[in-house]
């Protein structure tokens, strides 16, 4: 730091899991970067980032922000799982620095200020909205030597008078341009590499837009709901997307909240193909896709399939309830208007998959369980969610209207929903263990092929399934049972994240799965396809990513190979009693196939490096590391090929 450069700033993110590699710290990447645009602040002020991973303790965090010293000005990205963590924070700083400013923004912060500061008076200020030019305002206030007790000229913010009352000022207009934001990647306000040079994050992050045109009971998508769409430039883009390319960026994830529906999505796709045409990466895009499916859309799928870029499409139906539709703000989306979408994405071999949320108000559990296997018919990725209620929600603001009875979490800073007109506590109670098992071993695909072959040739429907699977575990005498029942136990996403890891990487977790067949599953099958359906669900236990945090051991049943510039595990010659790729790529297709036994021999390739994809419940991610025949893998541009 330059003697000029007298006051120390803090910009404080945490990630929701705990993996291996850090979740990009995006958001401080852009107050940082707009904040040194200003020549007084860049050559007056030290900004750091400190980005913490999931399940970091308060000692930990405060010994890494404090020990070398107490900035002057500490800014938190404040989210639901870090809530509390970040408020006993703010309070440690300030025994530290008594006068030092605390700022706290984010998604449980903006519009929030009585509550936070009644919570936490340790905090000085709450930004309200986009952050990015508020920011950049306080501190030239700091530097100018305002109090923090009196900001009233500075427009988006909440602040403490003298007498502790929160005071709002005016609400501070939404960034038109967006190119005057700074790019984090391109002025390197964001470290993009370890010290080993190498990518230091699980994936990319970008925004292409900012806004969301629509106004659902259950979202506060950023602040930006009911709001006009915005768009980066794409020479500013192409630019950010190079360096990833350059970097070996495997996947990309646009945190948009409507990817697709701008015609300028498509050219961002065209570059992000261009990108990795030169290259050879990012190979993957993932996103939350436009709701409603428009020619852009389309457009962009067949360009990306045509060049062989991976992606999942998403469904965010939420519920196929015409009443909680209703309720929930969504009627008048052409996205309930779905199985003609789901059709052409299966016949064009694409993966897809939907998004619901149980607990809406004015669905039951006939209906959500209808509406799952509806769902389950044309997809078996199914990400169920159980509706938290948020700061700024229509739901929250209206929880008398809906009857809703919700509990605040202990660690975190969502409520829960308990019960509501539609839904009693005990319902709730036993959805909550379905939901459960739909969320480990379906919608993060530890088992990904078997549902539909279950279904086709068993009349099983995958909610049968996974209802069979818990009450099997529930009752199991076995220590991994045990385990799972003490994960399922367990509010949040904490055991979650436990149960797909071990049903991941344990040993015992294929032991256990192959007892719940064999006890469970088996007697309800057609003798006919016994073998076969035994055989599907072999193929998905051989087919889950491949977990070697410690490297290979000798007698290892995979090697390491390079393909296209990318490490892949690959276990070879895999004997198989039927051609099951080629059956379960029919059934998905909805065609009709030859299920005659035909010894059949395949190599399977597991891109390396899973181990935060498995530990991070980020269903969108882990999939890429499942295994796949040679020809599924998802390839660099023809001529960098040497496998």
């Amino acid at each position: 730091m330059s003697l000029e450069q007298s006051t120390k700033v803090c910009l404080v993110q945490q990630g929701v899991w705990d993996m291996p590699l850090e979740s990009m710290p995006l958001a401080a990447g852009y107050l940082k970067s707009m904040a040194l645009s200003d020549d007084r602040i860049r050559h007056e002020a030290n900004i750091e980032i400190v980005n913490f991973r999931g399940g970091v303790t308060n000692t930990t965090m405060a010994n890494t922000l404090f020990t070398d010293g107490v900035p002057d000005v500490i800014a938190f990205s404040v989210l639901g799982w870090n809530y509390h963590s970040f408020g006993a924070l703010a309070a440690t700083f300030k025994q530290l620095n008594p006068d030092g400013w605390v700022v706290f923004g984010g998604n449980h912060a903006t519009n929030q200020a009585d509550r936070v500061f009644r919570m936490f008076p340790e905090v000085d200020i709450v930004i309200n909205g986009e952050g990015e030019l508020t920011f950049r305002d306080l501190l030239r206030a700091y530097l100018d030597g305002a109090s923090r007790h009196d900001l009233a000229d500075i427009d988006g913010l909440s602040f403490q008078s003298v007498d502790g009352k929160a005071v709002t000022t005016a609400e501070r207009a939404r960034i038109d341009d967006l190119d005057s934001i700074p790019s984090p990647f391109l002025t390197g306000a964001l470290d993009l590499t370890d010290a080993d040079g190498k990518f230091r994050y699980d994936v990319a992050l970008m925004e292409t837009n900012r806004g969301c045109p629509y106004k659902c009971s259950f979202c506060y998508w950023g602040g930006a709901t009911g709001q006009k769409v915005r768009a980066f430039s794409i020479e500013r883009l192409r630019e950010e997307l190079e360096i990833f390319g350059k970097l070996g960026v495997h996947t990309v994830v646009a945190c948009d909240a409507n990817f697709g529906m701008l015609p300028g999505d498509y050219e961002f796709v065209k570059a992000l193909i261009e990108t990795r045409d030169r290259y050879g990466f990012p190979r993957a895009l993932e996103t939350s896709w436009a709701k409603n499916k428009s020619k852009t859309f389309y457009q962009i799928v067949r360009t990306m399939k045509e060049a062989g870029m991976k992606s999942s499409f998403t469904l965010a139906l939420q519920t196929l309830n015409d009443t909680a539709l209703d309720l929930m703000r969504r009627r008048n989306m052409k996205v309930n208007e779905w199985e003609d979408l789901t059709n052409w994405l299966a016949g064009e071999g694409l993966d897809c998959y939907a998004e619901l949320i149980w607990g809406a108000p004015g669905e039951t559990i006939e209906s959500f369980m209808e509406g799952y296997d509806r769902l389950a018919q044309r997809m078996s990725r199914i990400a169920v969610y159980p509706l938290l209620l948020l700061p700024n929600t229509d739901y929250m603001e209206k929880k008398e209207r809906f009857g809703i009875k919700s509990v605040r979490g202990d660690n975190d800073d969502f409520e829960y929903l308990l019960a509501h007109d539609t839904m009693t506590f005990a319902q709730n109670q036993e959805m909550q263990k379905f939901m459960f098992w739909a969320r480990v071993v379906a919608e993060n695909a530890v088992l990904r092929h078997s549902w539909v072959a279950l279904r086709r040739l068993a009349g099983l429907s995958q909610s049968q399934a996974l209802l069979n699977l818990e009450a099997w575990i529930a009752t199991a005498t076995d220590p991994s049972a045990e385990f799972l029942r003490a994960a399922q136990a367990k509010v949040g996403t904490n055991g979650l994240g436990e149960a797909i890891k071990f049903l991941f990487t344990e040993p015992e977790a294929e032991r256990l799965l192959l007892r719940w067949w064999d006890e469970a599953v088996r007697p309800l099958l057609p003798a006919e396809h016994e073998d076969l359906l035994a055989e599907v669900f072999r193929y998905d236990l051989l087919t889950r990513p491949v977990y070697r945090p410690e490297g290979l051991a000798p007698d290892d049943d995979v090697t390491l190979v390079t393909v296209d510039g990318d490490t892949y595990y690959l276990r070879a010659g895999v004997a198989l009693g039927h051609d099951i790729p080629t059956i379960i790529a029919t059934f998905k297709a909805d065609g009709e196939p030859d299920l005659t036994p035909r010894p059949t021999t395949v190599d399977l390739y597991y891109r390396a490096g899973s181990e935060s994809a498995v530990t991070s419940t980020n269903h969108e991610i882990v999939v890429h590391y499942m295994g796949v025949p040679e020809q599924d893998i998802v390839r660099g541009p023809a001529e960098q090929r040497n496998c």
